[in-house]
């Protein structure tokens, strides 16, 4: 999962408007940041660690020009290096710089295609490579001395044609101007707006989340559509397309986790599904009929939930638990290892809301066990006389191959337990789910007709090309990667 930020037209330097955008997203990802910009040539700058600690001073005042994108980067499909952090440019045919988020799918197919039939190499293992490429590809075949709207559209055409998976895409096409597109299902989310200059003219942004444009005054933020391409001109109203017509299939995940609770996703309020999944939790609860004296949530993604889980089952609300805001997400860090030594860094149990008491503890997931069964330990370490666990999202028993960190069914701890043994794997008194259509009614009750891609909880895949020998090679793959780190790792340590 990754989030991004393009503008075009800005009646200041382009740069200053991204970095603010991106650390509004900077919870989207926290592994690397980059900013590109544009006056008569690209200028790029991006690197490992958060937004923060990768642009200085010196780096600003060479990010010259009015248009640029920026991103956030949590590696799903490629690695965690410098070279593979966004955005990345390439110089045919007219020069392009490019960021998304998302997952291609067809990935070995694609690299086949570019290598073999257009000898292009890439220069990373990041996919966002493979839309780059395939879009300047298909620029060069197209032709023209320049680029026109016309081969712009058919071009981008051409790319959903060929790129499979879900990605939503900014992008500057040299002395042309900016192009935001959504893949064909529009898994991933997208947005814009503007903003009026003093001068009159308009400046145009795209975004992962609408909150980075709010933020900063832009207007009439609305969707990308699934399967649309808009292209932004300076000087121009934007040109908005229609390339390819399917069913509209958004991502569940991001209002479990991902999304910011102020944000609004495909027309629906975070912060109201959250609600929503809360009561929903909460009648589920009470039906197993557990005492309990506190609710406490992990912070920050299920605090809304837990609020409303706890009126429901009408006991107190305490944040018994204080994170520390200087440490990133642990669910999204890269590697296992980090993930565990992240967890007793970040969070910090207030005794008193735990000494001899019943808690239920309320989080947005459960997807490996490892960071809950910490949890879990730190509440009986506090004096908690029982713990409960609940999880706002249903049971994770399916890899997600569409941009979140769960490539192996290897690494879920649901694959293969009932709610009594993942309670007894981490160490809770007892377990409860959100289930699959409980969270799907909360999305309808805070306003939303669309049909959720909810793969990771039910196995079905909105794309045709995932199937069982994709999932089996994802898996092949991953578990090398992670064989490769962990020997890594043993030569460092003994060597």
């Amino acid at each position: 999962m990754c989030g991004f930020f393009g503008v075009i037209g800005s009646d200041q330097p382009a740069c200053h408007e991204i970095y603010e955008a991106l650390v509004c997203l900077q919870h989207r990802g926290q592994d690397a940041a980059g900013i590109v910009t544009h006056d008569e040539r690209f200028h790029l700058k991006k690197g490992n660690g958060l937004v923060r600690d990768v642009f200085r001073m010196k780096n600003m005042e060479r990010l010259t020009g009015n248009a640029g994108i920026g991103q956030v980067r949590y590696p799903t499909f490629g690695g965690s290096t410098n070279e593979d952090a966004q955005p990345f440019v390439v110089n045919y045919p007219y020069g392009i710089a490019m960021a998304h988020n998302g997952n291609v799918t067809n990935g070995e197919e694609v690299q086949d295609w570019l290598s073999k039939q257009k000898r292009t190499i890439l220069h990373s293992s990041c996919d966002v490579e493979l839309i780059l490429f395939t879009l300047a590809v298909e620029l060069s075949e197209i032709g023209g001395l320049k680029p026109d709207h016309d081969s712009v559209f058919k071009a981008i055409a051409n790319v959903f044609e060929r790129v499979k998976g879900a990605y939503s895409v900014s992008a500057l096409i040299s002395r042309f101007g900016m192009v935001a597109f959504r893949d064909p299902n529009g898994i991933r989310p997208m947005v814009m707006g503007y903003r009026d200059n003093e001068d009159g003219s308009r400046s145009w942004a795209c975004a992962s989340e609408n909150i980075p444009l709010e933020i900063q005054g832009y207007k009439g933020i609305e969707n990308v559509n699934a399967g649309e391409a808009v292209i932004f001109v300076p000087g121009e109203e934007p040109v908005r397309k229609q390339l390819v017509d399917r069913p509209h299939n958004p991502c569940i995940f991001e209002h479990v986790y991902f999304a910011r609770p102020d944000s609004v996703l495909d027309d629906v309020s975070v912060y109201e599904s959250r609600r929503q999944l809360g009561r929903n939790l909460g009648e589920r609860w009470k039906k197993l009929g557990h005492h309990v004296d506190v609710v406490i949530p992990v912070p920050d993604s299920a605090c809304t939930a837990a609020s409303t889980m706890a009126t429901t089952i009408g006991v107190e609300y305490r944040e018994g638990l204080v994170k520390n805001r200087y440490i990133g997400r642990t669910f999204i860090m890269p590697g296992q290892g980090a993930r565990t030594s992240g967890v007793r860094r970040k969070l910090n149990a207030i005794r008193s809301e735990f000494e001899g008491k019943d808690v239920l503890l309320v989080d947005d997931s459960v997807v490996r066990g490892t960071t809950s069964k910490q949890i879990v330990e730190l509440a009986r370490s506090a004096g908690a006389r029982k713990v409960y666990f609940a999880s706002c999202s249903p049971p994770v028993q399916f890899p997600c191959v569409y941009g979140v960190d769960m490539s192996t069914r290897s690494e879920l701890i649901a694959r293969d337990k009932s709610e009594q043994q993942i309670a007894e794997a981490i160490g809770a008194d007892a377990m409860v789910y959100q289930t699959v259509a409980g969270l799907r009614e909360a999305l309808q009750t805070a306003g939303s007709n669309l049909n959720y891609c909810a793969a990771c909880f039910d196995g079905d895949y909105p794309t045709p090309d995932v199937t069982s020998e994709t999932l089996e090679a994802i898996e092949t793959c991953r578990l090398d990667e992670q064989q490769k780190i962990s020997e890594s790792h043993t030569a460092e340590t003994t060597g």
